[in-house]
């Protein structure tokens, strides 16, 4: 029998219901309620008497108390989590374990902010107009968080989002991705069964993004969380009331340089399993990769040879590299893009073919056009292109010149080449010969210019969705 979730919103009812099927073979998983404005008003009204109501916030002792019990209840169902977020996002299973590892890991490191979170002593007494005074700040929750998550991470996303904000004291409303409500609703879930009370976090499919953008542009909201794609993402920030703080992360292009001296058999492991990993639907996904011209064809030659040793399939199997598109309409996306590329002077060196109407080979392209569709886009997909340069100087400018910009990446052996190539890239990170999707989560996970606003990874969050304040004592005795 299919499982039906409820929507999460206390005190509402639904006004339909959608179906969640696997990206793999369309087999219906679940169904799931959806909420309408009526919906959206009742948690942002119950989430907003939360705030206000200052006598009755969550105490630190109690929310260390909830996320250590999460913790537990996580690690008790590791098993369950990991293949429920294999079906229904299409990650393979074993990239989902680790998934669910940092996604419990993610939860201890809310405990670890909030464990030291402090404030500071402001220095008085330096002038004649700070004397007899004292000043120091703490720190308050701003208010309601509202999050919009994405698949392609269900479960760690949603960690990442309504985390930090139990951490802060934050009453939060989280809608995730369509594609992929279920891992977010079995974390709220755990978290009630922790013993947060369950106004604090509340969890909805909207109806329509007519909606969504109501929740959103909401005056009540002090933080708005967002990860999807840059046109949704600036369109809901331009709609914020006045004084909502909010943090966005959308995708990228993530460039490589890889240098004539690199070792390439470390490369090639790093850039194969960064790229195709997910099916490359992650967004710092290795996609651009300028090579020297002495090395391209080899570098080039020898990705394509570790792709297609890769089995391509069902994700909740044990041995399988890479799992489905999200949705079939991806599929065939990726393919136009990989043509029209082929069709426009790029070499195919490997892939290029729809397998079914959900995967697609691990391919490689080999110097097409910089003006090709794939080479301007962030194709989210395992397509790995490879582009030779003669100068570094030229392949960074080739690297920059796109309007996205997030994590970025260098190979040399000469410490001289990387440090030239992290001063010269356009990126929030720069990897020294380590690929482009590294990531743990406590550090900083920023796109720049078109790929984000703010900074991402749980301490950084943490901070954003509290307020410090100040006191200052004036006394004669100080």
């Amino acid at each position: 029998m299919t499982q039906h979730f409820t929507i999460m919103v206390p005190g509402t009812t639904p006004n339909g219901k959608i179906e969640v099927t696997a990206p793999f073979d369309g087999a219906l998983i679940s169904t799931i309620d959806t909420g309408g404005a009526e919906a959206v008003e009742q948690a942002l009204a119950t989430a907003d008497t939360l705030y206000r109501d200052r006598n009755n916030w969550l105490t630190a002792e109690k929310r260390i108390e909830v996320l250590n019990k999460t913790a537990e209840i996580m690690q008790s169902r590791f098993d369950e989590l990991a293949i429920e977020a294999a079906r229904e996002g299409g990650k393979p299973l074993v990239d989902s374990k680790v998934e669910v590892t940092r996604a419990i890991d993610g939860i201890k490191n809310c405990i670890e902010v909030l464990r030291t979170e402090h404030g500071e002593e402001i220095p008085m007494q330096k002038n004649a107009a700070s004397m007899n005074r004292l000043a120091f700040t703490t720190h308050e929750p701003i208010g309601v968080v509202v999050a919009l998550s994405a698949f392609n991470h269900p479960l760690n996303l949603a960690v990442h989002q309504v985390g930090p904000a139990i951490a802060a004291g934050c009453p939060v409303i989280i809608k995730p991705a369509s594609d992929t409500p279920l891992s977010c609703m079995r974390l709220i879930a755990i978290l009630r069964e922790a013993g947060l009370p369950e106004e604090w976090c509340q969890g909805l499919i909207t109806s329509d993004n007519e909606v969504t953008s109501q929740m959103v542009s909401d005056p009540r909201v002090g933080f708005f969380s967002f990860i999807g794609s840059a046109k949704v993402g600036w369109m809901l920030r331009s709609r914020l009331a006045p004084g909502a703080r909010c943090a966005l992360e959308h995708g990228g292009v993530a460039p490589v340089i890889v240098a004539e001296d690199a070792d390439l058999e470390r490369t090639i492991p790093l850039l194969s399993k960064a790229g195709f990993y997910h099916a490359g639907q992650v967004c710092v996904s290795v996609q651009r990769v300028y090579a020297h011209e002495s090395i391209a064809r080899e570098l080039a030659t020898r990705i394509a040879e570790a792709g297609s040793k890769m089995k391509i399939g069902d994700p909740t199997l044990p041995d399988t590299d890479i799992g489905p598109l999200i949705r079939h309409a991806e599929t065939d996306r990726i393919h136009d893009w990989v043509q029209d590329a082929v069709n426009n002077g790029a070499e195919l060196i490997a892939g290029g073919n729809k397998l079914s109407d959900s995967t697609y080979e691990a391919t490689v392209l080999l110097d097409a056009p910089d003006d090709a569709t794939i080479s301007c886009n962030e194709v989210f997909g395992p397509v790995i292109q490879v582009y030779s340069y003669k100068d570094i100087d030229e392949a960074l400018v080739r690297a920059n010149a796109l309007e996205v910009s997030f994590q970025a990446a260098v190979f040399s052996s000469n410490i001289d080449t990387c440090m030239h190539a992290f001063k010269h890239l356009n990126a929030s990170a720069v990897m020294i010969n380590d690929h482009t999707a590294f990531r743990v989560d406590w550090m900083p996970f920023a796109g720049l210019k078109v790929s984000g606003h703010g900074v991402g990874g749980i301490p950084h969050s943490f901070r954003d969705m509290q307020i410090e304040k100040m006191m200052v004592i004036h006394s004669p005795s100080l």
